[in-house]
């Protein structure tokens, strides 16, 4: 199966599994970065419901090969990581998450990257699925991000199917548009349904009402649904997949040296 970015001679890159703190809590998290000598940007890269998987390790090690230092904190920390086959385990840790404390183990993160030697003082985050709207929460609630890629992230008009809002999630991501302070790359696929393209076109009506257009692109990706990335997993389209990595990688680039 050919993958966007796939490193072709490990050699290239060093991977290492660290942790940092935050809130009194040892967050574990898979890195990796370029092997050669040199000052790089940071990329945070948000896993999914899943948590760390092999596919989100996989990722980290792309990105870093594409020059970047990445990093993948375990939101999972504090809870325990749900076993990836039952579903209704996942879905409830991860509405169960409280997005104050992980606006502040991301912050955390973005923090330990900026001390490392080889970081060129920029962060930039991305995300997928779950991943994509704790960006998004990211990228409008701190200002400790310097670019951002949401990747089809669901769940941003309510905090679950059945709620507005819940004690972990109080307000709907939506609502937070107005406090987004960098640059952000929104990706949907055209036959998701959550989110849609609809929710998508509902966003960007906020964002620009919010003044926010010139920080914002949004792209929809035809014949692609949800998690199209993920090689793992039924729904990956290669030629979408190829599509939408150069332009991630050229976003990084552009807004993060």
């Amino acid at each position: 199966m050919a993958l966007p970015g796939q490193v072709e001679d490990p050699q290239r890159i060093v991977t290492e599994q660290i942790t940092f703190a935050s809130d009194a809590a040892n967050i574990e998290a898979f890195t990796a970065k370029p092997r050669h000598p040199g000052r790089y940007p940071g990329v945070i890269v948000i896993h999914e419901a899943f948590g760390v998987d092999d596919h989100i390790r996989d990722l980290v090690g792309r990105f870093a090969n594409a020059g970047f230092i990445a990093m993948a904190p375990n939101l999972y920390q504090r809870v325990g990581a749900p076993a990836p086959g039952d579903m209704s385990t996942v879905m409830q840790k991860m509405f169960g998450l409280q997005d104050d404390q992980i606006v502040r183990d991301l912050e955390a993160a973005a923090a330990r990257i900026r001390g490392m030697s080889e970081n060129n003082g920029k962060v930039g985050c991305v995300g997928f699925c779950m991943g994509g709207r704790t960006t998004l929460l990211f990228a409008c609630s701190s200002t400790k991000v310097d670019a951002a890629i949401d990747c089809w992230g669901g769940f941003i008009l309510s905090a679950t199917p059945d709620s507005p809002a819940t004690p972990s999630r109080p307000t709907p991501v939506i609502d937070l548009a107005g406090g987004l302070s960098c640059p952000l790359y929104v990706v949907i696929g055209a036959e998701d349904a959550n989110p849609s393209p609809a929710h998508g076109a509902e966003l960007r009506a906020r964002l620009d009402k919010e003044g926010k257009s010139g920080l914002t692109r949004m792209e929809v990706f035809e014949n692609a649904g949800h998690a199209f990335l993920n090689d793992r997993r039924p729904n990956y389209r290669e030629k979408a997949a190829f599509e939408l990595w150069p332009k991630m990688i050229a976003f990084f680039k552009q807004h993060l040296g």
